[in-house]
């Protein structure tokens, strides 16, 4: 028998890939969580660094440190 059931897009009625559809907003979330925790790290990094008087070492330890105790808080 012939299978008569839509291919299209969507809209046409076709059947959607939710497993794909959920890995993808899932990847998006995460992207957009440890992203914006990255920029936050960075912020509080550069704002010590040149106000604070830490300079680039120190400033780059408390980035690295900001982001792993946000990205544990995180999970």
């Amino acid at each position: 028998m012939a299978d008569h059931s839509p291919t299209g897009p969507v809209e046409t009625g076709a059947q959607m890939d939710y497993p794909e559809h959920e890995k993808t907003y899932s990847m998006f979330i995460a992207l957009s969580k440890y992203g914006a925790l990255f920029c936050v790290a960075l912020l509080i990094a550069m704002a010590f660094g040149f106000f604070g008087g830490g300079g680039f070492f120190s400033a780059t330890i408390l980035l690295i440190l900001v982001y792993t105790v946000g990205w544990a808080l995180l999970r």
